[in-house]
């Protein structure tokens, strides 16, 4: 079958890499995609919400399966407008409904859900510009840090945490009067510090039936050791040494199952990724946030663990039926590195060309904000390359994969090389 993939980052790329190498696939696109997606299929220069246009590139390209990389067009509802237009509706998406897409669309909404389906998170209160005040008195209610977060879809960068009670009071109304973080801010959540350490699960589902994917864990900040500004994502690794048999069981008897038949209880239409943010604390799971898609660049340590054909996987999820097919999974860890561009997750220049690439040995280059011009490879975004190497475990797939991070170059290249130092 033919099969689009929407997105251009380093996930989308992953994505491709894996469908490209399925029996199933004939013909694979890309929209829009970037250098790296070139190389193994054809790229498509559209917006991924600009659903008219992806509706004629489907219909023109006879296009059966749709794998909907980032969280935008799905909050946006491309997965109704599929099952409302006729010459669609037999396509089949992989992505939530927009109602189900609420889950990261809204931090409320998130929270909300779990309380109803007594799922463990952090205590919260929202807030609004109206009662800016009051959440003002709530921080003082709190010990620190205190966790801000953004209701809305921030690129990953609305959440602060802060020690200070005055600087937090600050950034509220930063947020709630300000608009620091645009419309995505006109609603806050503030909750509860956790102290833990974090991981993620993935879940695929068809609404009914799901299928627990590796565990990863991926690191935010873009210094070591943890420090400095929030990122999209520095590195990731696959499995979690620390996630054992008796953490995924409560994971899944008091998470998984409860969200997934949440979701059906509610009737949301659901056929895609449940990404859940989890922190253990003193061995106990609580859940930090959902994500209704393929977390990046968690994608680049999970699907190469992945070894069941991803296309038959989508579509099981489709059909409904995800518990007649199995899923096996590499005993083999992951770990990814990530190559970002001089003054990420700030101000940083695009068009750098990238050299070496051809050097690299017993990894995979996956791309993220790259495109091809004249022949050359340049930097086209923050985050540019994911190096994710196999090996038997994290600490010799992140050795093999920061040796081959040493053939590459491009102006201002930054990295950080403590991936999985706190494991």
């Amino acid at each position: 079958m033919n099969i689009l993939v929407l997105g251009s980052g380093g996930r989308e790329h992953t994505f491709a890499y894996k469908l490209a190498q399925s029996k199933r696939c004939k013909n694979l696109f890309v929209a829009p995609g970037n250098a790296g997606t070139a190389a193994i299929a054809t790229n498509i220069d559209i917006s991924v919400t600009n659903f008219e246009t992806i509706k004629n590139c489907v219909v023109d390209n006879n296009i059966e399966m749709v794998v909907v990389g980032p969280e935008d067009p799905l909050v946006q509802g491309i997965a109704d407008y599929f099952a409302e237009t006729s010459e669609l509706k037999n396509v089949k998406l992989i992505g939530p409904s927009k109602r189900g897409a609420l889950l990261e669309g809204s931090k409320q909404r998130a929270k909300e859900f779990m309380m109803q389906h007594k799922i463990p998170t952090a205590a919260y209160e929202s807030f609004t510009v109206q009662s800016l005040e009051a959440g003002k008195a709530f921080l003082e209610q709190l010990n620190p840090p205190y966790v801000l977060k953004a209701d809305g879809l921030a690129a990953g960068k609305g959440v602060l945490i802060l020690n200070n009670l005055n600087e937090a009071k600050q950034e509220l109304e930063n947020m709630l009067s300000h608009n620091k973080f645009g419309e995505a801010s006109s609603k806050v959540v503030i909750e509860e510090f956790l102290d833990g350490i974090e991981l993620s699960v993935f879940v695929l589902t068809d609404g009914k039936n799901y299928k627990i994917l590796p565990t990863a864990k991926d690191y935010k900040r873009i210094g070591e050791g943890d420090t400095g500004l929030n990122t999209g994502g520095m590195g990731a690794i696959s499995p979690v040494p620390f996630a054992d048999e008796v953490l995924m069981q409560k994971i899944e008897d008091r998470i998984v199952k409860p969200t997934i038949d949440g979701l059906a209880k509610e009737n949301i239409d659901y056929k895609g990724f449940v990404f859940i943010g989890l922190i253990k604390v003193n061995n106990e799971p609580y859940v930090i946030e959902y994500n209704v898609r393929m977390g990046d660049p968690e994608t680049e340590v999970v699907l190469p663990r992945i070894k069941t054909d991803l296309a038959d996987l989508f579509e099981a999820t489709f059909n409904q039926n995800l518990n007649d097919i199995s899923i096996e999974i590499d005993t083999k860890a992951a770990a990814t590195v990530m190559l970002v561009s001089g003054g990420y997750p700030e101000g940083y220049e695009k068009g750098k060309e990238i050299t070496g690439l051809k050097n690299v040995k017993d990894s995979i280059v996956f791309h993220a904000g790259t495109k091809m011009e004249d022949d050359k490879i340049l930097t086209n975004g923050g985050r540019v390359i994911a190096i994710t190497s196999l090996d038997e475990d994290y600490k010799k797939a992140l050795k093999k994969s920061y040796q081959n991070i040493e053939k590459l170059s491009f102006d201002r290249m930054n990295y950080r090389s403590d991936i999985g130092f706190d494991l």
